[in-house]
């Protein structure tokens, strides 16, 4: 039996076959290429206009951006040496009420001592004799 026939019959099926595979693959890429091209011609109509306004913005921006920054860095300055003058401030406060409590509280223990002293002397003075000619009047 003569197998040549047979191998060219099915050699030519598979190069048939193959034709068709790359056909249909052709016009996948095709189809493919179309849509991809339509949307890059969307992306060029849409996306880019509104790159380059948002370019441009930026642009007229970042001059502003730049002196809104410069002005938010002197306040924050400007609010970091008044925060330490306050606190100068306080911290005086502080310290002089301090020391007017305790001059305060020497002076309230200084009259204390002077009470008790004053109460002694009259207790000594007064009292004492008052008892002693009361005792004696009875």
């Amino acid at each position: 039996m003569d197998y040549l026939p047979i191998f060219i019959g099915v050699t030519a099926a598979a190069v048939v076959l193959q034709a068709c595979i790359l056909v249909g693959m052709y016009l996948a890429v095709r189809k493919s290429t179309a849509q991809v091209e339509a949307i890059a011609a969307e992306v060029k109509t849409k996306v880019l206009p509104t790159a380059e306004v948002a370019h441009s913005m930026i642009l007229d921006l970042r001059p502003k951006i730049e002196t809104v920054v410069g002005n938010i860095s002197e306040a924050s300055t400007m609010i970091r040496a008044q925060l330490e003058r306050i606190d100068l401030t306080v911290s005086d406060v502080v310290d002089r009420t301090r020391l007017q409590v305790i001059r305060a509280d020497e002076m309230v223990g200084q009259t204390l001592d002077r009470i008790e002293e004053t109460r002694e002397i009259v207790t000594k003075t007064v009292v004492s004799p008052v008892r002693h000619i009361s005792g004696l009047v009875h």
